[in-house]
């Protein structure tokens, strides 16, 4: 229908992470967003999490391009995987555009991407779709809202956002184009709502300066500060401060540097000369001139603070005196990562400052007050919460109420439903797939729930590997067994159990008489007699792996 569009969530809807939201109207889908997410701690051995895309698999309806509201990897870092199928123009603010191409050129795309480039107030036309970008305060500058019209309507995508009066670029939020926006009519407004259990507002990224101060003023030796590497607005309030302090500031990580090199460029990091050095050259001052920035404030396994603090850093060691700031809060899932981090640095005689003791992170995202806020500017029609877990979403409901829009008019998604909104009301028309899809090293949702679950049996109860011969003829054990354990028997346990279950398999395959085996019988039966068997002796189900050769 003409007057009716479509919005899908691919990803970022009763979780945090891989935002990807598709809007579909008449014979074209424009993309808001595309991000990843970080495994869970089950997930074992996932490097990544990106969304799932079956929907623009199966659509014959082309996708037209991709328009990005700022440049965290919960929104941008699934292009270098999914651009390698559905190729379309990337339209994002200058920084943003930075952070993707550092991106695609690692993944050797960029000569592959149409990338172009839009700001607050532009109108662009992509495909039938009008797209305006509108300036928002976030923990990143140039990040943007989008309000995306189409036959059918406006639909305003706040991406992440929070009305901050004091943000360290000290460009505000465009109150008066949002209220235009507002004014205009808006069919249906996607909003952050990942904060929407806080009531008031989000405190001020001026906040953490202001910490930053405190930290620095008391703090005589080293300071080593861990953030994400693309939050380039808390990378410049920690050279700001050094600044103040006589500090010479050296980053260390490899995404953080191409970051940092591209933003200094771009002008959105701002230092006197010879406040940025190279950590060899850092090294030769003073530990009380010195300022470290790395990456690793969520426990990334290969980033630079978890190697620091298993001392597995090649150039970074902690020396007494040295203060460790983790300026971050964790993304769920991540919390045990991050505590076993910080365990690890204050056994090695570090001060560790982090957000449970000191205010050294503040949230990026709207707290109740400020999407009261944002409703009441954008008066929509229909108002979708995304950007959060099932609490958030309704959580949001209860807020979108409050300032009058009816409780029909608010649709709780989840990834991958299909929801229709036009003349007839509002409503979820279908449900298409989505799952995990996993990017483990180099390949990209050939992981599945089979591998992980393998995964997470070899690390409960260990792996059994048998190997036999059988005459192919007559069925009888020929040689062997031979069994080899691993995570599972040690010691004189091992080869008392190893010896009684030599015995067993023996046993198994003794019989009278000449009858044929194939494989699949003897795999089964090594399979069946042992699993019941080392069950019975240890209480335990390693991971059975027959290994038959027929002579």
């Amino acid at each position: 229908m003409e007057d009716t569009v479509r919005i899908i969530p691919l990803g970022g809807v009763g979780e945090v992470g891989k935002n990807m939201i598709a809007i579909e109207y008449a014979n074209e889908i424009l993309i808001a967003d595309c991000g990843l997410a970080f495994p869970e701690d089950d997930m074992l051995g996932v490097d990544l999490l990106i969304p799932d895309i079956t929907y623009l698999r199966q659509s014959r309806k082309p996708v037209v391009g991709y328009v990005i509201s700022h440049g965290h990897e919960d929104h941008i870092g699934g292009l270098a995987y999914i651009l390698r199928e559905i190729n379309a123009p990337v339209y994002a603010t200058p920084l943003t555009r930075g952070l993707i191409e550092v991106k695609l050129r690692e993944a050797r795309l960029l000569d592959k991407t149409d990338l172009r480039t839009f700001q607050d107030g532009d109108v662009v036309h992509v495909g039938g779709f009008t797209v305006e970008p509108f300036r928002v305060t976030h923990s990143i500058p140039d990040a943007v809202g989008l309000a995306i019209t189409c036959g059918a309507g406006t639909v305003v995508y706040t991406g992440d956002f929070k009305f901050d009066p004091t943000p360290v670029d000290a460009r505000t939020s465009n109150y008066a184009r949002i209220g235009q926006i507002g004014e205009r009519g808006v069919l249906v407004l996607l909003s952050d709502c990942v904060h929407a259990e806080t009531e008031g507002h989000t405190p001020s990224e001026q906040v953490v300066t202001d910490t930053f101060r405190r930290i620095f003023g008391r703090t005589e030796g080293r300071i080593i500060i861990a953030t994400f590497a693309s939050l380039i607005a808390r990378i410049q309030q920690a050279i700001t401060v050094a600044e103040e302090h006589g500090r010479k500031v050296a980053v260390v990580g490899r995404s953080l540097e191409n970051n940092v090199a591209m933003a200094t460029e771009l002008g959105y990091l701002r230092f006197r000369p010879g406040t940025m050095v190279s950590f060899r050259e850092l090294e030769r001052e003073s530990p009380e001139n010195q300022v470290v920035i790395v990456t690793g404030s969520q426990g990334e396994p290969t980033s630079v603070l978890n190697r620091i603090a298993n001392q597995d850093h090649r150039s970074v060691k902690l020396r007494e005196g040295d203060t460790v700031i983790i300026s971050a809060t964790p993304i769920p899932g991540n919390e045990t990562a991050v505590s076993r981090i910080i365990n690890n640095l204050f056994r090695q005689g570090a001060n560790v400052v982090y957000s449970a003791i000191e205010r050294v992170h503040v949230s990026g995202h709207a707290s109740a007050d400020e999407q009261r806020l944002m409703l009441n500017m954008m008066k929509p029609t229909y108002a979708v919460p995304i950007h959060g877990e099932m609490r958030h979403l309704v959580r949001y409901r209860q807020i979108a109420m409050s300032v009058g829009v009816p409780e029909e008019n608010i649709v709780i998604p989840e990834n991958g439903a299909v929801m229709e909104f036009g003349p007839d009301g509002a409503s979820i028309v279908e449900r298409t797939p989505n799952n995990f899809v996993f990017v483990d090293g180099v390949s990209v949702g050939d992981v599945d729930h089979v591998v992980l679950r393998d995964r997470q049996l070899l690390s409960q109860d260990g792996m059994l590997l048998v190997v036999v011969s059988i005459d192919r003829q007559s069925g009888k054990l020929v040689a062997g067994p031979d069994l080899i354990s691993r995570g599972f028997l040690y010691g004189a346990e091992e080869a008392r159990i190893t010896d009684d279950a030599r015995a067993l398999v023996r046993r198994a395959f003794k019989h009278d008489g000449d009858s044929p085996a194939e494989w699949s019988w003897a795999h089964r039966k090594l399979k069946h007699t042992l699993g019941q068997f080392m069950y019975e002796r240890t209480g335990r189900r390693p991971m059975i792996l027959p290994v038959v050769m027929e002579v």
